[in-house]
């Protein structure tokens, strides 16, 4: 196999994730679970989890400038789940948790802004909607 031609394709094919993952369409994620079911959706994220230990992480997309209101529901028979609001600079905005499931904030649609999830544990069902 022609090396150079091997090199250019694999950086073709990671430049092309790079382009997803920076729109909001391809998710990472370092999770140790017997299960997990994570969704994204236009205005919420779901997961359903099963002992399920990490994180997940995408891009935020959010559609305009306005203050967004974010709403946790965590329904967990145990573990915990937590998710953070992100800039660009990966300086965390919001941290929302089972303790304080609610948070409000200016979101300006021309910046990048990042979800992670961390879940401890986790087992059950969780939505986060805005």
């Amino acid at each position: 196999m022609n090396i150079p031609l091997f090199i250019a394709f694999f950086a073709a094919v990671f430049a092309f994730i790079y382009i997803l993952y920076c729109q909001g369409f391809a998710v990472l994620r370092r999770t140790s679970a017997i299960m997990i079911v994570f969704r994204r959706g236009k205005n919420a994220d779901k997961a359903t989890l099963d002992s399920c230990t990490g994180w997940v992480k995408h891009t935020g997309r959010f559609r305009e400038s306005k203050t967004y209101e974010f709403f946790l529901d965590a329904q967990l028979s145990k573990g915990n789940v937590e998710v953070i609001l992100s800039d660009r600079k990966k300086q965390p905005l919001m941290k929302l948790n089972s303790l304080s499931p609610v948070g409000k904030i200016e979101l300006d649609v021309r910046n990048r802004y990042y979800l992670r999830w961390e879940f401890k544990g986790a087992t059950g069902k969780c939505e986060l909607r805005w």
